[in-house]
């Protein structure tokens, strides 16, 4: 069975705590999303020349891209502070309540997972967002009052891995929406190279570009192999990140220089191997590898989506000629014995 915190999970996991040393400060800092970066370093000049509060934000995308990030980096832009929570957290209104009532003029509230809100903390959320104004109910029964607060022109930054399952009138009140994609290898070798001076780990340009590649586009799985690899290198090296050491860290963790591990070999050899390429159902490949579908479809699949590897179907997932070549197995097209219209 997969382990629930695997080496690749995109997750922040407790490994990652001292990540926030990592973290740049400023837009300047940050690499990539460029586009998402110069929109971003224009609407905060704006705001900073008419005097307002940023509007609210809604960042999403596949998780370690550089949501947190980014809304520390709009509270040092905006020269404010930033209270950090996640959907999750804040299970009753008064939660809420009490965290924007504790808002100061110009501060960033940043929600994580901003989708898994309960409904009746969206609803409270509605008119702070719009109108900066909070309803409590004061009392129970028929002494019970409503009474309506003032709150402090703030920024709500709310960061989803889901932007589907957001509600449709939550996500209208944003007024910026951005994307996260994935990252180059290139971008990621400047991350790379950027943790290495903060970690005082001297580290070569292939070295960094070595492990960039072997990060699935995700800079927090970038610092994290970084951090093994310096732990290898400090051991077994001179301390100083060459290729060699490199090679042997990956090897030892079990990861190709493609960034794939062998539970991503798994899954393609049970596809491969067991159901002939397919097409299956998730659920029959989770219970042949003795894991939930959810791991399966939230942890191993994007990558091998983003690779190529696999298909996903209306009849099931199927392996493609990509995976076939990469686990050296001769390529079967389940397909072309099946009836067609012409």
């Amino acid at each position: 069975m997969i382990e629930e915190t695997r080496f690749f999970d995109p997750n922040e996991q407790v490994s990652d705590e001292k990540e926030f040393t990592l973290r740049p400060k400023t837009l300047a800092d940050f690499v990539g999303q460029v586009n998402l970066r110069r929109n971003l370093s224009v609407f905060i000049e704006a705001a900073k020349k008419r005097n307002e509060s940023l509007e609210h934000v809604l960042f999403y995308g596949p998780p370690g891209l550089g949501k947190t990030s980014l809304a520390n980096i709009i509270a040092n832009e905006m020269n404010g502070h930033i209270k950090i929570t996640s959907g999750p957290a804040i299970e009753r209104p008064g939660d809420l309540a009490a965290i924007l009532t504790n808002l100061s003029a110009g501060d960033i509230l940043f929600i994580d997972e901003i989708h898994r809100l309960n409904r009746s903390v969206e609803e409270v959320l509605y008119p702070a967002m719009e109108d900066f104004e909070l309803d409590i109910v004061i009392g129970k029964g028929p002494a019970a009052r409503s009474i309506r607060l003032n709150l402090e022109r703030f920024t709500l930054v709310g960061a989803t891995t889901r932007v589907g399952s957001l509600s449709a009138p939550l996500r209208d009140r944003f007024g910026i929406i951005e994307k996260f994609d994935f990252y180059t290898p290139e971008e990621l070798a400047k991350i790379v190279c950027r943790s290495s001076t903060l970690l005082d780990t001297p580290i070569g340009e292939e070295s960094a570009l070595m492990v960039a590649e072997s990060s699935r586009g995700t800079p927090r799985i970038a610092n994290r192999i970084l951090k093994r690899v310096r732990d290898w290198s400090q051991v077994v090296s001179d301390g100083s990140i060459s290729v060699d050491d490199v090679r042997a860290s990956l090897d030892a963790m079990g990861i190709d220089t493609t960034g794939i591990d062998q539970n991503d070999r798994l899954y393609l050899d049970t596809l491969i191997k067991k159901f002939s390429g397919g097409p299956v159902g998730v659920d029959t490949l989770a219970a042949s590898m003795s894991e939930e579908s959810e791991t399966l479809e939230d942890v191993i699949e994007p990558y091998l989506l983003q690779k190529g590897f696999i298909d996903r179907t209306a009849k099931g997932r199927m392996a493609t000629a990509l995976a076939y070549d990469y686990l050296g197995v001769p390529f079967k097209d389940t397909n072309k014995n099946q009836p067609t219209l012409f």
